[in-house]
């Protein structure tokens, strides 16, 4: 059954107080790791800003904002099971255990920031809008198949939504139960365009229905019930129960992407106000502190932890050889065609 808005899960509400008191059953060691989480991602995301416009690092899509989805969607997954993000994943990716250097070098289009470890079970982010959706439902077809208790899972923002890739893709996930959970980061633009110009669905919840597919809608500003339907998603596909289309109302606090994006063009100082307030890390300050749980120590710690993290990705970046030519090439093909070969030649003449 698909939840429409009067379904919306919500469990900590925009001043810190739980939505049930009486009847909530949070694990406060799994929100205190939550919290310490995303106060490294908020301050990773900010210092990350500044890198980008100084040049150290390159293309870099914002996260503040969506800390909650791509937090408390990782920290409910098993280690082996499989994220195909999009851009704006990054931090999913992290804690999942790539490493944060390589991150570095990915925005940077340098090859070795694409190269996976080996222990680390996710593809490099989606560009190509909509296409991950697609690919992780070959991922989790694959579990199906070898029958491994393992899920897919991947990540589109609201705008990609309206893709014939992701139609595809949740129209063949259902029809083949494959063990997938689709995370749509709905933070009320595709780029520029409001939600409400990309389509007249009620929710974006409800485009799973079509695909005969469980869907639900979640306030993306609550990491706690973020986490606690992305449990509950998981489980359903572990348990050969078909996947789940989780939409993640949220807001991102910053310009899409720093290539040039100016926000105040399409929406309003009072509506960015109206959203600063639903801020995921206010609301579980509160909620921690209150009960005794987080302190100013415990968030300069986690504020400390990322910039030396910061700090050691950096230093491993500015030691890595620059890519060349001859690596680009050689590292697609083990045996370059012979027109690239003409080419690599003509390139080296003219330069």
């Amino acid at each position: 059954m698909t939840h429409t808005r009067a379904g919306f899960h919500q469990l900590i509400r925009e001043d810190g107080s739980l939505v049930d008191e009486e009847n909530a059953q949070l694990d406060f060691r799994v929100l205190k790791e939550l919290m310490r989480r995303m106060v490294f991602t908020r301050r990773w995301d900010e210092r990350a800003i500044k890198l980008s416009q100084q040049g150290r690092i390159g293309y870099h899509a914002p996260v503040m904002g969506q800390e909650a989805a791509v937090i408390g969607t990782e920290a409910a997954m098993n280690r082996d099971d499989f994220i195909v993000p999009a851009y704006r994943e990054l931090p999913s990716l992290y804690w999942h255990g790539y490493p944060m250097h390589q991150l570095f070098l990915y925005t940077l289009g340098h090859q070795h920031g694409g190269n996976v470890p080996k222990d680390v079970h996710c593809f490099v982010p989606q560009i190509i809008v909509g296409a991950q959706i697609v690919q992780a439902v070959g991922v989790g077809l694959a579990f199906k198949i070898k029958k491994e208790q393992r899920v897919a899972v991947t990540y589109i923002g609201d705008g990609g939504t309206s893709q014939g890739d992701f139609y595809e893709g949740i129209n063949f996930a259902g029809a083949l139960d494959a063990p997938v959970v689709v995370v749509v980061q709905n933070n009320g633009y595709a780029i520029s365009l409001s939600r409400d110009k990309q389509t007249k669905a009620e929710t974006l919840a409800h485009k799973a229905v079509a695909a005969g597919i469980e869907g639900v809608q979640v306030d993306g500003m609550d990491v706690a019930a973020v986490y606690d339907v992305m449990k509950t998603a998981l489980t359903r596909a572990r348990m050969g129960l078909g996947p789940t289309l989780i939409e993640a109302v949220n807001y991102r606090l910053m310009p899409h992407t720093l290539s040039g994006d100016d926000p105040s063009r399409y929406r309003s100082s009072a509506e960015e106000d109206e959203w600063r307030a639903k801020d995921p890390l206010i609301r579980l300050r509160i909620l921690l502190s209150e009960r005794g749980l987080w302190s100013h120590q415990d968030e300069s710690e986690a504020i400390a932890a990322a910039d030396d993290e910061i700090e050691k990705a950096l230093e491993l970046v500015e030691r890595t050889p620059k890519m060349t030519q001859d690596d680009l090439i050689n590292y697609v093909f083990e045996t370059p065609p012979q027109d690239l070969k003409t080419q690599g030649k003509e390139y080296q003449w003219q330069r």
